[in-house]
């Protein structure tokens, strides 16, 4: 019962209240006529989704480590077969694809839940990158070779390893800190997603200059800073639930929205590099597993570092 009433839970109580005010205003703009057409179901889409999104995380943070590290786990399979979907593969790869898919991205997680960290720091960049062009050169095929292992190693990096760092914060043992680490790993969502959302609304609102228009069309500088430093303001008055200090929070927040933001760019610089929007449709008004979990590759390991390198 005392999952119910940790910081961790009344941080998706009030996303849950959130969501209600959300629903309820969409669904006064969509009758008002205020809002209308393909607007009006993209919004009532993403808050459906969000629906979806933000009750499955709530369910597997009561059910413990475990479901959580299963849980992206699953995203990472689910990421990695989105990314080599729109990458260069031939039949000569399949036999690297199964060995990434099958044996890599479990071991990495075993090696995460079972607390071996030397090992789960050098499965993929180490050992995967060794093992990969290995099984490869054997196929025989040469022509795009370098691209195509490099393709593999990319997906095994963003879409196993980086996500991966996210259950990796629940076996940090931070002394001092009163509350348990499933709390700063939903503090961390909470502000990186609550900035995508943030630089999205802002941008709608007073955006007027594109940021990168061959790269992400609709992100603007000034949603982007408006977005930054309202997550980072959010980060900062939920400092009485993390370790930090009121101003340590902010300059934490704010560095991992910024690694946020450039993951987010680097990943629609490869979907705009392949001619597609979304990186799949699993998630309906966000595209794929990919989509959601783009600002979160750049942004989870950064954290990780800071709690391990600065807390411990």
């Amino acid at each position: 019962m005392d999952r119910f009433y940790s910081p961790s839970a009344f941080v998706f109580y009030g996303l849950f209240g959130f969501l209600v005010l959300a629903s309820l205003v969409a669904r006064w703009l969509i009758r008002s006529g205020r809002v209308g057409g393909p607007t009006a179901q993209n919004l009532a889409d993403r808050i459906r989704a969000w629906w979806v999104m933000i009750g499955v995380l709530a369910l597997i943070f009561t059910l413990g480590a475990g479901a959580i590290t299963l849980f992206f786990a699953l995203c990472s399979m689910a990421a990695l077969r989105e990314f080599a979907t729109i990458t260069h593969t031939r039949r000569d790869d399949h036999d690297g694809l199964a060995i990434a898919f099958y044996l890599i991205l479990p071991l990495q997680y075993l090696l995460v839940y079972f607390e071996v960290p030397v090992f789960a720091a050098l499965l993929i960049p180490v050992y995967s990158f060794l093992l990969l062009p290995v099984v490869t050169v054997f196929k025989g095929e040469v022509q795009g070779f370098l691209t195509r292992v490099s393709e593999t190693q990319w997906g095994l990096m963003v879409c196993v390893y980086c996500v991966s760092h996210i259950p990796a914060i629940l076996t940090l043992d931070i002394p001092g800190y009163r509350y348990s680490a499933f709390t700063l790993v939903a503090w961390l969502i909470l502000v990186v997603q609550a900035s995508d959302v943030l630089q999205y609304v802002w941008g709608k609102s007073i955006g007027r200059h594109l940021l990168a228009p061959r790269v992400s069309p609709s992100k603007t500088v000034e949603g982007l800073a408006g977005g930054m430093l309202s997550a980072t303001a959010l980060g900062m008055a939920l400092t009485p639930i993390t370790p930090f200090l009121w101003w340590e929070a902010g300059l934490i927040a704010l560095t991992v929205t910024g690694f946020g933001t450039l993951g987010g760019l680097i990943m629609s610089a490869i979907k705009r590099d392949r001619g597609v929007k979304d990186w799949g449709t699993l998630v309906q008004g966000h595209g794929g597993i990919l989509d959601r979990l783009d600002s979160l590759v750049f942004s989870a390991p950064v954290f990780l570092h800071i709690l391990a390198w600065g807390w411990m």
